[in-house]
């Protein structure tokens, strides 16, 4: 499947076996989202990290809309702190992904009303056996006990922010504990990478009234 960071965690964030979404990150799910996509945008060089506070760099602009959006957020003037940066498209980020990937056909969704007057939506997966596939791929990262440094990015990205944001469809609060120490190599790897966002996502979930539990 070739789609972004930020796509792959709202596919991941779905129970295949209960078809629906997590119901435990659902309250921070858009901070998630757009954690996701400044964590693709500084891989990819168009955010320079410093301090947790990223800055635009005049590298060309991402082609996706939702991380085109994200980026015009941070101004190559005025650096954004992630404290603040995983805010600013939290309410439209799941809209938005949502969309995208409706349209490219990988999930379709189904509107109604319950007693006839509430409103809901159904999401079902367009190919369920490829989101276990990057499920199963989400979780080696961890799970498997590789090398950190050769787990590759976009999976380690995931790997942490599902961790610190609470996904249970990636992984349990017993299967954190119990595989602490990869855990930990994963989370320093993308803090390496991404240096202070895995501090905001964390601030931002406990913002709900929640923490992850370990």
């Amino acid at each position: 499947m070739d789609l972004t960071l930020p796509q792959r965690l709202y596919l991941l964030s779905y129970d295949i076996d209960q078809n629906r979404f997590d119901p435990v990150s659902i309250a921070y799910r858009g901070q998630l989202l757009c954690a996701a996509a400044l964590a693709q945008l500084t891989a990819a060089g168009q955010l320079r990290v410093h301090n947790a506070t990223a800055e635009r760099t005049t590298a060309r602009p991402p082609e996706d809309p939702f991380l085109a959006d994200v980026l015009a957020d941070v101004s190559p003037d005025k650096p954004r702190h992630f404290n603040s940066a995983v805010y600013l498209r939290a309410a439209e980020a799941e809209k938005a992904v949502r969309e995208q990937l409706t349209a490219n056909g990988t999930i379709t969704v189904d509107r109604g009303r319950a007693l006839g007057i509430f409103p809901t939506r159904t999401v079902t997966l367009g190919h369920p056996e490829q989101v276990r596939v990057l499920r199963e791929h989400t979780r080696n990262a961890v799970l498997a006990g590789h090398d950190a440094a050769a787990v590759p990015f976009g999976d380690a990205a995931l790997a942490a922010i599902a961790a610190e944001g609470d996904i249970w469809t990636a992984f349990t609060p017993g299967e954190r504990s119990a595989h602490r120490p990869m855990l930990t190599a994963i989370q320093e790897r993308f803090d390496t990478a991404v240096p202070g966002l895995r501090i905001a996502i964390r601030a931002a979930v406990m913002a709900t009234g929640r923490g992850a539990s370990y």
